[in-house]
C-alpha cells in the first residue's frame, strides 16, 4: 500500500474521509475524520501559473553567477560538485564544477537544472520530488535589472562534506559574476567515502574522458549527451571506475534515462561499496519509482557507511513512512533533525508531524508543523498545514496557539 498521503487530504476537504490504517498503516482503526492522518494514493500537481500570469523576473533577466569551490586544504574537490541555489528556504541544483573546481550558470534557468532529491516543497511529505520552483516566484525584481535576492545563498552539495554559503543580497546584471570560493569540509570518523579509491587506478585515457565530461556538465548550458558519451568512454576504459559510473548515472537522470541512471549506479556501488555518491542517487531513483523497500534498504546501508548523512535519514524516513513503519520512520526523521545541516531539510519537519499524527499524538505533531511553517511560511502546502492545525484546535486534540505561523 501507498502511504503518500497529504495531511488534510482524503474526501471531504480538509477534514478528509475515513482512515485507511491505524498508528502503523496496516488497516483498521484510523482516526476518522481527524484532518492530516489519511493517506491518498493521489500524486501532487504542479501549480499552474493561470491567465496573464506573468513569467518570474529571473526568466525575464539574465543573471549570470560564477565562482570556485576548493577543499580545506585549498585543492579542488576531485569529483564534480552540485551547485545549489537555496531561495525562501527551497533548495535547487543548478550546476556542477569542473575538474578545477569553477562553476557557472545562468541564475533559475529551468532547462539548466539538475535532479536532485534535497529540494523541499512538496505538499505531500511522503513523495518529496516535486520541481516546482516555489523559491523564486516571490523574488521581486527592481529596475535597471537590478534583483533583489537577500533570502537566496549558493553551496555546494557533496556527500560527505559540509559547505558554507554565500549570500546573494540584492544584485544587478551589470554586476560582477564571480561570487567567490566556496569551502568543503570534510565530515571527520564515517567508514564511507565521497572521494572513491578506484579513481586513483584510472587510466591516463579514461581520466581524460571523464575530466572533458565534467567540463561540458560546468559549461553555461551543459552538454548532457555529449558528456554522458565521454563518461561511456571512461568506464569502458577503466570498468572499475566508480566515480565516473556515478556520474554518468546522475547524467542519465538528467537526460530522463531512469533505467539507465540505475544500471549505472548500481556498477558503481558494485565497483567501490564505500562510495557513497551513487547510493544516495539510486536511493532517490527507488523513491520516484515508489520502490519503498529497496529504497529503505539502500539508505539502510548508506547509514552505517556515513550516519551523519542527513539526505539519506530522510530518504529512510520517507521509504519507512510509505512501509508504515511509523516508529522506523520517526527515528530516521529526528536523526535527520540532529545534524549540524538538518536546515536544508526543512520537509523532515513536516514529514515527521504526518508520522506522529498518523500515531495519534497530535500536540506534538502540530509542533512540527508549526516549525516548518515557521522554516517555510509560504510554501504550497502551508495554508493548507494551517487549515489542519485550525480544524484540530477545533476538535479538541491540540490546545489553541496564540497565533500560527
Amino acid at each position: 500500500m501507498v502511504f503518500a498521503q497529504r495531511p488534510g487530504g482524503g474526501g471531504g476537504g480538509a477534514a478528509g474521509g475515513g482512515g485507511a490504517g491505524g498508528a502503523t498503516g496496516r488497516g483498521g482503526g484510523g482516526f476518522g475524520n481527524i484532518p492530516g492522518t489519511n493517506p491518498t494514493t493521489t500524486r501532487p500537481t504542479q501549480p499552474s501559473e493561470g491567465p496573464g500570469a506573468q513569467r518570474p523576473p529571473f526568466e525575464q533577466r539574465p543573471l549570470f553567477l560564477s565562482g570556485k569551490v576548493m577543499l580545506e586544504d585549498g585543492t579542488p574537490p576531485p569529483e564534480p560538485v552540485v551547485i545549489e541555489r537555496v531561495c525562501n528556504g527551497i533548495v535547487r541544483p543548478e550546476s556542477y564544477t569542473d575538474s578545477k573546481g569553477h562553476f557557472n550558470f545562468q541564475f533559475g534557468r529551468r532547462d539548466n537544472m539538475i535532479m536532485d532529491a534535497s529540494v523541499g516543497g512538496n505538499p505531500d511529505p511522503g513523495r518529496p520530488f516535486n520541481m516546482a520552483d516555489e523559491g523564486l516566484l516571490n523574488t521581486p525584481s527592481g529596475n535597471l535589472g537590478q534583483m533583489n535576492l537577500s533570502g537566496c545563498e549558493i553551496r555546494a552539495s557533496l556527500a560527505g562534506f559540509r559547505s558554507n554559503s554565500i549570500q546573494l543580497m540584492s544584485r544587478s546584471i551589470f554586476d560582477n559574476s564571480d561570487l567567490g570560493v566556496i569551502v568543503l569540509h570534510r565530515i571527520a570518523n564515517v567508514a564511507g567515502s565521497a572521494i572513491s579509491a578506484t579513481s586513483l587506478s584510472a587510466p591516463k585515457e579514461a581520466k581524460k574522458s571523464y575530466e572533458k565530461a565534467q567540463k561540458l556538465l560546468s559549461e553555461k548550458t551543459p552538454k548532457r549527451a555529449e558528456a554522458a558519451k565521454e563518461l561511456e568512454k571512461a568506464v569502458q576504459a577503466h570498468p572499475q571506475y566508480a566515480a565516473a559510473w556515478s556520474l554518468l548515472g546522475q547524467v542519465r537522470m538528467d537526460l530522463k534515462d531512469e533505467e539507465g541512471a540505475r544500471k549505472a549506479f548500481e556498477q558503481s556501488i558494485a565497483a567501490d561499496s564505500r562510495y557513497i555518491n551513487p547510493y544516495i542517487h539510486l536511493a532517490e531513483l527507488e523513491l520516484r519509482a515508489s520502490r519503498w523497500e529497496a529504497a529503505a534498504n539502500l539508505t539502510d546501508r548508506l547509514a552505517a557507511l556515513n550516519p551523519q548523512l542527513t539526505q539519506a535519514q530522510y530518504f529512510n524516513a520517507v521509504a519507512n513512512f510509505n512501509l508504515g513503519k511509523m516508529d522506523v520512520a520517526e527515528k530516521s526523521a529526528r536523526s535527520a533533525l540532529k545534524n549540524d545541516d538538518a536546515g536544508r531539510y526543512p520537509q523532515t519537519h513536516h514529514l515527521l508531524g504526518t508520522i506522529l499524527a498518523r500515531q495519534g499524538r497530535f500536540p506534538s505533531a502540530a509542533d512540527e508543523y508549526r516549525t516548518y511553517l515557521t522554516l517555510l511560511p509560504g510554501s504550497p502546502t502551508a495554508d493548507q498545514l494551517r487549515k489542519v492545525l485550525t480544524e484540530w484546535e477545533g476538535l479538541g486534540v491540540i490546545e489553541r496557539a496564540k497565533a500560527n505561523p
